[in-house]
Parts: structure tokens; sequence; C-alpha cells
């Protein structure tokens, strides 16, 4: 990999920041200049199917069938 690309933790922890919205400008533009396009897309499209599945399990769980 090369040095301008972020890893996977880096792309994961700037999606979550950004889900919360509490990316700070400075990570955003590295993201932008460094990140890939389309792994920011497939891991946020992951945290949204987890985020629904978290709230469908809790939802589950406090209303009974």
């Amino acid at each position: 990999m090369s040095k301008n690309q972020s890893s996977l933790k880096q792309t994961i922890k700037s999606v979550a920041s950004a889900f919360l919205g509490v990316q700070s400008n400075q990570n955003r533009e590295k993201d932008f200049s460094e990140g890939k396009f389309s792994h920011f897309v497939i891991v946020g499209i992951i945290g949204v199917i987890m985020f629904i599945g978290l709230l469908v399990a809790v939802v589950s769980l406090v209303i009974p069938s």
C-alpha cells in the first residue's frame, strides 16, 4: 500500500467520525486527498447496514412479538 492511501482502520475511523458528526476539518481534508472514494462508500454502506441491524435488534428486544 502506498503511503498516500488510507488504511482500513483509518477509513473506518473516518466514516464513524462522519456518522457522529465529529470529523475535524483537518481529517476531512486528509480523507479527500489520500483516501479512495470507493473504500469510504463500502465502509459507509456496511456501517449503515450494521446500524439498521442494531436498531432492529433493539426494537425486537423492547417490543415483544
